[in-house]
């Protein structure tokens, strides 16, 4: 949404006192160890040297910028909850000094801490006044909590602060078509879930989801070895509302887009179907969360869809005709989004995704699996990922993806060489 603020200064190398002392030296060394880039050799020095010479205003100076720029360093790689810690060691050199607040706040709320992000953007706010970018992540706490007026009222004024920030407006547009269906809703929750349900919904039906949702946590975090923890709304529209609020494709069942939105609105039984639908969208929920968003959409589909398919698993009529053609879709093509796809392409990349993803769980387990999605997580490639979670056994990207298809090839039939 924004580019994050510089808010750092600059270092500023001082003359060394006349005595030549030893955390003199350090605080040299440790500026100099800062500019060639080594940021955590220099702070180790300028802590040293700060533990001395504690009244030293250049040096404190020093030590706060170059905690606040391995803080944003820390932020560009996902690493936001160390990232914290350094805004906040920025903070406690200077207290009242909002730029430290306002980074630690958004580190935190990327790191969906909603409690910490809040506490620290309001601090911010009070100690510096409004920005667009603390009011953006200060609204963003409110409504990833589902409190929707809240975020309303702060996404408004960032808008007023920042005018060209087109995002902003897009975003308003979006949560205002929320609005207009979800304030008729009624609402439920449970320990890890907030579900909102139209006036069609039985209200047993609208628990009975919420309790397959806790059901699912369970399931689902066993195998990925990950169990969020904010709570996470759920949304059960109409269809017709669906469409309107979402503008999803006309072939989509389902949503996350850090809310579960579901078209069952008015359901009147919990048919298998929905069962999979529902554990399909909560595995993207934690798969989004498990990579802070840096994952390729056949791998998180494909893992969507083993899990779903426990609860519901229709035949693979698109990838057994794609097979015997010898045509697969380009996995290059499956790292993007679905959304331009329409008919059988739709269905076929769905099946891939799954095939491709059940066939690496059962050669080698969720293990490796969870590896790839925590490398994904801590900022590296798909590509480096996978080398480095299936070195030892010989394997890279595209070795996997050539076994796979030699796999599928043997078990329906058919000919040619896909398309990598």
């Amino acid at each position: 949404m924004f580019t994050l603020p510089l808010l750092l200064g600059c270092l500023v190398v001082a003359a060394p006192p006349a005595t030549g002392a030893d955390p003199v030296a350090q605080k040299k060394y440790g500026v100099q160890s800062i500019d060639l880039g080594e940021l955590e050799k220099g702070i180790e020095q300028l802590e040293q040297a700060f533990s001395l010479f504690s009244l030293d205003p250049t040096l404190r100076d020093n030590l706060a910028t170059a905690h606040a720029l391995l803080g944003r360093k820390l932020l560009e790689s996902k690493s936001y909850e160390e990232a914290a810690k350094h805004f906040g060691r920025g903070s406690e050199l200077y207290p009242d000094e909002p730029r430290f607040h306002l980074l630690r706040g958004i580190a935190f709320s990327l790191a969906k801490n909603e409690e910490m992000a809040r506490h620290e953007l309001s601090l911010a706010r009070s100690l510096g006044g409004d920005t667009a970018e603390g009011l953006y992540f200060l609204g963003k706490t409110y409504y990833d909590a589902g409190e929707t007026d809240q975020a309303m009222a702060l996404w408004e004024k960032a808008a007023t602060l920042a005018p060209s920030e087109s995002s902003l407006a897009g975003l308003l547009e979006k949560v205002r078509r929320e609005q207009s269906v979800e304030e008729r809703m009624e609402r439920g929750h449970s320990s890890r879930f907030i579900v909102s349900y139209d006036s069609g919904t039985k209200t047993d039906n609208a628990l009975a989801i919420l309790d397959l949702l806790e059901e699912f946590y369970n399931s689902v975090g066993t195998d990925l070895g990950f169990f969020p923890a904010s709570r996470i709304p759920v949304i059960l529209y109409t269809r017709q509302d669906y469409r309107e609020v979402t503008r999803s494709p006309h072939w989509s069942g389902g949503l996350y887009d850090g809310k579960i939105r579901l078209p069952v609105g008015g359901i009147t039984e919990i048919t298998p179907d929905i069962r999979a639908t529902l554990r399909h969208e909560y595995v993207h929920a934690v798969v989004i969360d498990l990579t802070r968003g840096n994952c390729p959409t056949w791998l998180n589909e494909g893992i969507a869809e083993i899990q779903g398919r426990l609860e519901y698993n229709p035949p693979l009529g698109e990838l057994e005709k794609a097979a015997k053609r010898g045509e697969f879709l380009p996995l290059k093509r499956l790292e993007g989004s679905f959304a331009g796809l329409e008919g059988g392409e739709v269905r076929l990349a769905y099946e891939q995704s799954y095939s491709l993803v059940d066939f690496i769980v059962s050669a080698h387990g969720w293990h490796r699996l969870r590896m790839v999605l925590e490398d994904l997580g801590s900022g590296l490639s798909l590509g480096e990922a996978m080398n480095r979670a299936f070195a030892d056994v010989g394997l890279d990207y595209d070795g996997l993806f050539g076994r796979w298809r030699d796999h599928v090839l043997r078990e329906v039939g058919g000919g040619g060489t896909p398309e990598r």
